[in-house]
């Protein structure tokens, strides 16, 4: 996000450079990026003239050095966007000879999603020494709640850890499904607000209640009463609630006691910092351990491999998920 930030603040300094090669697995960055140039750059009477979107599957590397050689109509500079930019990696290296000398007057944006050029190519390193060269990483799960704190904290909202904790548990790590489910927030719920479990419910159809993340914590405390409760609320969801989701949250949260139980500093400061959790959820995880030894959790663990493969079909294939889940309860709290 910083580094997102500092070329945005480049931008708009009028230090702008002749390419931008925005690459790697996670796309919002990338359409962030695109989509500020696309929208600030030129003036709107500019654009007309001097602004082009191309699309990778639609075009030769060819195509794209014929336009950006072109010059600017009654402006400083022309912008040119190539979406889908990854549709020509079997011969983008041929741009090259553009690279290495660029048109001043051009800004020729490169969108090239879900992979990146490798950094031993001639255009890395060409781009990189006349450009800007930007790698957008996907987070990984125990990074998304602070992500979403931060881009609300910048909007003038604040989120409860739960609520947080909610969104990541339903929308996984997708970044633009995310921001899209704050944007709704947003329209509804006045700045200042702290987004509480309560709202998700209400807006985006996330229960407070039944899902992942209260599943864990009611096997955490070893309340059977309120798992089942929650499983058989998932069995009767399903398409709301798959399996594989469910069995994966618990995989993690098993994973991470595992890793409490290793720990010879068990303080709330250091637990957070090893498990990489948020502060909040530490007593929680104290107190699963509690009701869960080292070596239940190992036979936890075991299990959930187990009903993994069973819930895509292995040796299970006429068994309701809803009844996998059940049992797979029986074999924790047993």
């Amino acid at each position: 996000m910083d580094e997102v930030k500092k070329i945005v603040a480049d931008i708009k300094k009028g230090n702008i450079k002749p390419i931008y090669l925005l690459m790697g697995e996670e796309p919002y960055y990338i359409d962030a990026i695109s989509n500020y140039i696309e929208k600030n750059v030129l003036a709107e009477e500019e654009k007309g003239f001097n602004q082009m979107v191309l699309y990778g599957r639609d075009i030769t590397v060819d195509d794209i050095v014929n336009h950006a050689k072109r010059y600017p109509m009654m402006a400083e500079r022309q912008v040119i966007i190539v979406k889908e930019a990854q549709d020509l990696s079997r011969t983008i290296e041929k741009l090259v000879s553009y690279t290495d000398q660029p048109q001043p007057t051009t800004v020729l944006v490169l969108n090239y999603k879900y992979k990146k050029i490798d950094k031993r190519k001639a255009i890395y390193k060409s781009i990189k020494k006349s450009g800007v060269v930007f790698e957008s990483k996907k987070l990984y799960e125990n990074q998304v709640a602070e992500w979403i704190r931060r881009v609300l904290a910048s909007q003038k909202y604040t989120i409860s850890p739960k609520a947080a904790q909610m969104l990541v548990e339903f929308l996984g790590t997708d970044l633009s499904k995310i921001n899209n489910e704050l944007e709704k927030l947003k329209i509804v719920l006045p700045e200042g607000t702290q987004i509480s479990a309560a709202h998700i419910e209400e807006n985006i159809g996330i229960s407070k209640d039944y899902n992942n993340f209260e599943l864990r914590k009611a096997i955490g405390e070893r309340n059977t009463a309120k798992a089942f409760k929650i499983i058989n609320y998932f069995a009767d969801n399903p398409k709301d609630n798959p399996m594989v989701i469910t069995v994966s949250s618990l995989f993690n949260f098993f994973s991470q006691l595992l890793h409490f139980h290793g720990l010879h500093d068990k303080s709330p400061r250091n637990v957070a910092s090893a498990l990489k959790i948020n502060p909040y959820f530490v007593n929680e995880y104290i107190s699963a351990a509690r009701n869960f030894p080292m070596k239940k959790v190992s036979q936890v663990v075991a299990s959930l491999r187990e009903f993994d493969v069973k819930g895509k079909g292995v040796n299970s294939n006429s068994v309701p998920h809803g009844d996998l889940l059940k049992e797979l309860l029986v074999h924790i709290f047993n």
